[in-house]
């Protein structure tokens, strides 16, 4: 059986090279990962940033429509979670969350090196399988 599931990649840098980021300073350890990024069409968005901006559609849009929207919320608005965040970054290609297996492996592959120098200091692969995704806690659905 062929595997059905969407994928998408994200790193993590330290703090104080997120730091940078956020500041627009980034420094060359960025722009080593932007070029990898190009290649593939794709660009890193701050996990932290991404759940912010659901955050704020979902208050724009009405909270109805938005069935993550107490658990994100919640999320930002814990400092300890809001900090590790702040230093994760989902690649989107193509401006889509999720993307093919082939995708996913390829920009893993190219990023293995910037994990294997420290310039990121964690490298992972999620896929859309509900199944391997955590769930809201029933409290905040």
């Amino acid at each position: 059986m062929s595997d059905h599931w969407l994928y998408q990649i994200r790193f993590k840098l330290s703090p104080e090279n997120a730091s940078l980021v956020h500041s627009s300073i980034r420094g060359n350890f960025f722009d080593d990962i932007l070029k990898i990024l190009e290649r593939h069409n794709a660009t890193a968005i701050c996990q932290y940033d991404a759940f912010a901006g659901y955050v704020a559609e979902a208050e724009r849009n009405g909270i109805a429509e938005y069935p993550l929207y107490k658990w994100t919320k919640a999320t930002i608005e814990d400092e300890e979670k809001k900090a590790k965040h702040l230093s994760s970054f989902a690649i989107y290609v193509n401006e889509a969350q999720i993307y093919s297996k082939d995708q996913a492996d390829a920009i893993e592959y190219d990023l293995r090196p910037l994990l294997a120098n420290g310039r990121i200091i964690a490298l992972t692969k999620h896929d859309s399988n509900p199944q391997n995704n955590p769930q809201p806690p029933a409290h905040l659905r």
